[in-house]
């Protein structure tokens, strides 16, 4: 082999190392943003079962009033 394609073909391996370092880097990126994502949904999970902790304890205290007054009311 040449000198010349030598050259070339290392060249070749370097750019083709760089864009694998540029793909490797992309895929951190994007599992980062995912966790992210994930860490994002997780706290608007968190308030939403609190709130509908809030709305099922407010339900069954107006059941629980409402069944007290009628047997109160109609024994």
């Amino acid at each position: 082999m040449d000198t010349d394609r030598v050259v070339q073909v290392l060249e070749e391996i370097r750019d083709l190392h760089r864009q694998l370092v540029d793909s490797h880097q992309q895929a951190v990126r994007n599992q980062q943003e995912a966790i992210q994502a994930q860490r994002n949904a997780m706290g608007r999970m968190r308030k939403l079962q609190a709130a509908l902790g809030i709305v099922i304890v407010a339900v069954l205290v107006v059941v629980l009033v409402l069944l007290k007054y009628v047997l109160q009311h109609y024994n």
